[in-house]
């Protein structure tokens, strides 16, 4: 065939040749279907790049026929075409994934510039998606760094799920600033549907009055300030991903319409009395344990049990180990090429206090810590003192006595006092110094030293006892040269 291909559905056998000798002249090759069975029938063979079809046809209608066509091949773009009176339909049919809808009596050249315009666009898609897809078969997950086997499982399992068309729900569990929503991108961006809408919803940032309106949409005058309709966010994400931060702070009235959504892919309106099928996957994020609160009755059971079909679980950044110096690293990169600075490295003092520190604020609070460093900094090294680490002196006394303070309760969550308690209590009392004079460096080696033949050599139950993640545990070992 020697130009773009154009199907023309239409049943007004006059109107259609019309059409298709126009497109002729105009470079395009045509075909003329004279209802939607035919016209399914020359998809496989024609192979057109843009279809007219005209919203009322006999047997199957024209908004069948779309959603037909878009089974086949979401990518050809679907001009309806409709009579004055029938422009509700060819609406609904652009809600539905139509590229645009033309009015009777066709203006030809309006027609054409139409098919044009679909063309340009169907293409311009094409390329999009080649290019996309390159990057990520190229860069797979570029956006998550790290080498611990926790980070490195989890890379895994998003990988997998990533290329599932048909995710099932996936729940992503893990403190504040361990790096959910960057999970829920990389998921989205590095699987078959990249192209299509990714909608981020902050459960906690929306108020609860407003939240169903905003998820579902709303009809006109279903409340004071409803005064048109909207389409709602799940709408919004048709064959996309919708992604519910912070799911956990929702209320208990809200996450019963959430699982009729999520089961029966379904969604109403505020003051709507329509259910419109939606086709969106559900990634859901929280920094609780919703497993808990589900057995406590805070939080639906049967909702936590539907989110998560999948749950990725992602480790704090204390448990990661060297993972800290490789995220800084990409950090200081960033910073410096973002402010113009030439910060090439860190001094081994900077690198040690990164790993003795035990960032409750995860890789957040490691982005902002470095990005502050490279904004003040003077030279090309960054060092220690330019990191400002709130607690790194009390971190490294933590590391030699055990001392579960505030910086403590901040990454675990609490601190735990009573020295007659299981393995994991701290060596020390919370505040407890070496003596006056003591070599600090010697004396952090001896309380390792004995948190270690207390543990009889286990080293999991040292680095609980001293309050710090067994990554840490071994960077000491290694530094002091204890075997």
């Amino acid at each position: 065939m020697s130009g773009p291909t154009v199907l023309i559905v239409d049943d007004e056998r006059t109107l259609a040749r019309s059409i298709k000798t126009f497109l002729t002249e105009s470079g395009y090759e045509a075909e003329v279907a004279g209802d939607a069975e035919k016209a399914l029938e020359l998809l496989e063979s024609f192979r057109p790049d843009v279809i007219f079809a005209d919203v009322r046809l006999p047997g199957m209608g024209g908004i069948e026929l779309l959603q037909h066509i878009r089974d086949f091949d979401s990518s050809i773009p679907v001009i309806i075409m409709t009579a004055y009176g029938s422009i509700e339909g060819a609406v609904e049919a652009v809600k539905l994934g139509a590229f645009d809808y033309l009015k009777k009596p066709v203006d030809l050249e309006e027609l054409k510039l139409l098919a044009d315009r679909a063309r340009e666009t169907s293409l311009l898609k094409q390329e999009l998606s080649y290019y996309r897809g390159r990057e990520a078969r190229k860069l797979p997950f570029a956006g998550m760094i790290g080498e611990s086997p926790a980070i490195r499982a989890i890379m895994e399992q998003a990988r997998q799920i990533a290329a599932l068309d048909d995710t099932p729900p996936v729940l992503i569990t893990g403190e504040t600033g361990t790096g959910k929503g960057l999970v829920a991108h990389t998921i989205h961006a590095s699987g078959p549907r990249s192209s299509k809408p990714f909608i981020e919803v902050n459960c906690t940032a929306l108020p609860a009055s407003l939240m169903e309106a905003e998820l579902f949409g709303h009809e006109r005058g279903a409340f004071t300030d409803a005064k048109q309709s909207k389409i709602g966010l799940f709408e919004a994400a048709e064959r996309g991903f919708i992604f519910l931060d912070e799911i956990g702070d929702t209320e208990l009235p809200l996450q019963g319409k959430l699982l009729r959504a999520i089961e029966e892919r379904m969604v109403r309106r505020v003051g709507g009395i329509r259910d419109r099928k939606i086709d969106v996957r559900i990634l859901a994020a929280t920094n609780r344990d919703l497993e808990r609160e589900a057995q406590a009755g805070t939080f639906r059971r049967d909702l936590y049990f539907r989110l998560a079909v999948i749950l990725l679980r992602l480790p704090p950044l204390r448990d990661r180990g060297d993972d800290v110096l490789l995220l800084a690293d990409d950090f200081m990169r960033r910073y410096s090429a973002k402010y113009g600075k030439d910060v090439k490295r860190m001094t081994t003092a900077a690198r040690d206090a990164m790993l003795a520190y035990t960032w409750p604020g995860n890789v957040r609070e490691l982005s902002h810590v470095i990005e502050r460093a490279v904004l003040w900094s003077q030279g090309g090294v960054l060092e220690a003192e330019q990191l400002s680490l709130s607690n790194m002196d009390a971190t490294a006394m933590r590391v030699s006595t055990g001392n579960t303070g505030a910086a403590a309760s901040a990454g675990n969550g609490s601190a735990q006092t009573d020295s007659s308690a299981d393995p994991g209590t701290p060596i020390a009392p919370p505040g407890a110094l070496p003596p006056r004079g003591t070599d600090l460096a010697q004396w952090e080696k001896s309380m390792i030293e004995q948190a270690l033949r207390e543990a009889n050599g286990n080293q999991t139950q040292a680095a609980q006892r001293l309050g710090v993640s067994r990554d840490t545990l071994r960077y000491r070992l290694k530094k002091f040269g204890i075997q």
